[in-house]
């Protein structure tokens, strides 16, 4: 009987899965596509740990990549066309992620003064709209990751980052979000989205990030 080396199976694999994708929904595809990149992963560990149980660890990463995955549900689209329309001209981009979340990108001009984290007059009526979009989903989990720029110390910039990931779940908790679905977060200055040798370029990395996902279970 032929042997079939890892690479041969793990291309096989993939080969079925992204076939069957044809006539999946988008939740199915989501799915399978984890449980291949998943069922690839165990495999390659395996080997790499000299494992004889390819198979099994093919087996075991692929219920790990199903499980892992976020799901985007027609909620989830209709709160992306809902926080679209809301945003439209107020600068704030709102796209879906490679892993199903969805996310705000905000930008500092109607967020935060900088070293501040007050929540400006500009990016109430956003909040208020998104919070009812939440409030019209609740199965959903939001993460909140504050930023700066890079002027002032690591230590008073995460401070500050978190303080603003604070400040906007604060907000959002006091029109009726449940604080339990919130995580937030503080990068301080080390994700920058733009070099911070300008004051304009260091106006774009003082931001915050929502995203919002939606799990199986």
């Amino acid at each position: 009987m032929r042997q079939f080396r890892i690479p041969d199976l793990l291309a096989l694999m993939l080969a079925l899965i992204l076939g069957a994708c044809v006539t999946m929904s988008e939740t199915q595809r989501n799915t399978a596509i984890g449980a291949g990149a998943g069922a690839a992963g165990g495999a390659l560990i395996g080997k790499a740990t000299g494992s004889h149980h390819a198979g099994r660890d093919a087996a075991i990463g692929a219920g790990v990549g199903a499980l892992g995955a976020y799901l985007w549900s027609q909620h989830m689209e209709r709160q992306r066309q809902q926080m679209t329309q809301a945003t439209e001209g107020t600068g704030v981009a709102v796209t879906r992620t490679p892993n199903n979340e969805l996310k705000l990108e905000i930008p500092s001009d109607i967020t935060f003064d900088s070293g501040q984290a007050a929540i400006k007059p500009a990016l109430r009526p956003i909040l208020d709209k998104f919070a009812a979009s939440l409030k019209e989903h609740p199965a959903t989990h939001i993460r909140i990751i504050g930023h700066t720029d890079s002027i002032g110390s690591d230590a008073a910039n995460n401070r500050l980052s978190l303080d603003r990931a604070s400040a906007a779940r604060d907000y959002l908790v006091d029109r009726g979000v449940l604080a339990s679905r919130i995580e937030i977060a503080g990068r301080g200055e080390r994700e920058p989205i733009a070099p911070n040798d300008t004051e304009a370029n260091r106006a774009k990395n003082r931001r915050i990030e929502i995203y919002v996902a939606e799990t199986s279970s």
